[in-house]
């Protein structure tokens, strides 16, 4: 048995209790018929909150999920499908279990929201009503971040940021690396989407490197950040698998990013000009699209959210799940949205059909695979606290541990992924 099954994970992400002091309105005080919740993102925040809204209210709320993509592929493991310890299929997963269990999922564009009337404009001129509203949209990329980036560039130096064509663009350029040449990624800087996910993602470079058994390849790391992320298990791990491969430098070193030249696969610092076979490009980002539209967002390009039960500090019929929002000392992580949604989930019940509800509890953990079996977790429990989610308890990996345990961690990190796509897919 490992640590982390299926049925342990639904059991501490469903810790997610939430409270509210505003009333708590019957079916017959919102209109005729069911209550509507409309969801706009099919993600671990969005395609969650509709299985839980859906299971627990027992098919007492009408659930709607606008999800463009008819396939979903998660950019939590797609490291590990860069790494080859995945399939691109394993990562990627349907919405026909949901739609049978009665959740009606409507695949288009929802082009904008209606704040005053309610609804949610779909691209077609289609509205769709609601009671609530939940945001999941995830994150966009803020390609002029990076001077000389755009998405044009990005078809040549791929950010792999948001997944799908972009991962299987990045495992193409990879796979086709001969011994010698180079690997340049540009980190991206503080707040991003998966805090350690740069840095798993250069051990899977190096993973990759070392099985094909090159010598004179080298992977540098010019990160706008002091630090990351897990940094002394990361570059104890890299020294301990890829003595001499990885070179990470911070602004002290590098001086500042100038920019990117993609006809000539280059990168100019302060300090060098450097030109690699492979650049990974992960440029600043921003709550997805609806989101800022429908101004939901502050200055920052993310969305504010009252801690106590995921609602947008804007509108109080609105719920802005996952990486689009500002969860405090959260990261954004799908285990992150997944918590979220729990929340939200019971704060919708209960103002919908007068369930119960409960203070708010949330949970996080990120693994991050160094090597096969050598895989190094962090994780902590929040709760609302001045006007924020704030941290109660945490835990971190240590260095010098015994195999066993890394092993140990891989094991859970499979278990919770098998677990949180069975709580978004069904």
């Amino acid at each position: 048995m490992t640590a982390l099954t299926r049925r342990k994970f639904n059991k501490l992400a469903s810790a997610s209790l939430a409270t509210l002091a505003t009333p708590l309105f019957a079916p017959t005080v919102l209109g005729q018929g069911k209550p509507k919740l409309v969801i706009i993102g099919g993600g671990p925040g969005g395609g969650t909150l509709a299985r839980y809204v859906h299971k627990d209210g027992a098919g007492a709320i009408d659930v709607t999920l606008i999800e463009l993509q008819k396939s979903f592929t998660t950019c939590f493991f797609s490291n590990l499908y860069i790494g080859g310890f995945r399939s691109f299929a394993s990562i990627t997963h349907n919405y026909e279990k949901i739609k049978k269990e009665g959740i009606k999922v409507v695949h288009d564009t929802a082009a904008a929201i209606d704040r005053d009337k309610k609804q949610v404009v779909l691209s077609g001129g289609r509205r769709i009503p609601f009671d609530r509203l939940a945001v999941a949209p995830g994150i966009d990329i803020k390609f002029e971040s990076v001077p000389g980036y755009s998405e044009a560039a990005s078809q040549s130096m791929p950010h792999a940021w948001k997944p799908g064509a972009q991962t299987q663009l990045l495992f193409k350029q990879l796979s086709a690396l001969k011994d010698g040449d180079q690997i340049v990624m540009i980190a991206p800087p503080n707040p991003y989407r998966c805090p350690p996910g740069p840095y798993e993602r250069v051990s899977m470079f190096a993973h990759t490197l070392k099985k094909k058994g090159f010598k004179k390849s080298r992977i540098i790391i010019l990160d706008p950040k002091p630090a990351f992320s897990k940094q002394a298990l990361f570059m104890e791990g890299w020294e301990k698998h890829y003595p001499g491969m990885i070179e990470w430098q911070d602004p002290k070193v590098h001086g500042g990013i100038k920019g990117v030249d993609p006809k000539s696969n280059s990168v100019k610092t302060d300090l060098a000009t450097y030109k690699a076979a492979l650049v990974n490009v992960i440029p600043a980002q921003m709550a997805g699209k609806i989101a800022r539209d429908a101004s939901l967002t502050d200055a920052s390009g993310f969305c504010p959210i009252d801690p106590n039960n995921m609602k947008s500090k804007v509108d109080g019929n609105i719920f802005v799940l996952g990486d689009a929002c500002i969860a405090g000392e959260m990261p954004k992580s799908a285990f992150s949205a997944n918590s979220h949604a729990k929340v939200a989930a019971m704060i919708v019940r209960s103002e919908l059909i007068n369930s119960r509800a409960f203070p708010a509890r949330y949970v996080n953990t990120c693994w991050s695979l160094i090597e096969t079996d050598d895989d190094i977790k962090i994780g902590a429990s929040y709760e609302p606290k001045d006007g924020a989610i704030k941290q109660t308890t945490g835990f971190v990996s240590q260095k010098g541990e015994a195999a066993s345990v890394r092993k140990d961690n891989y094991k859970e990190s499979l278990d919770w992924y098998n677990g949180i796509v069975s709580d978004i897919f069904g």
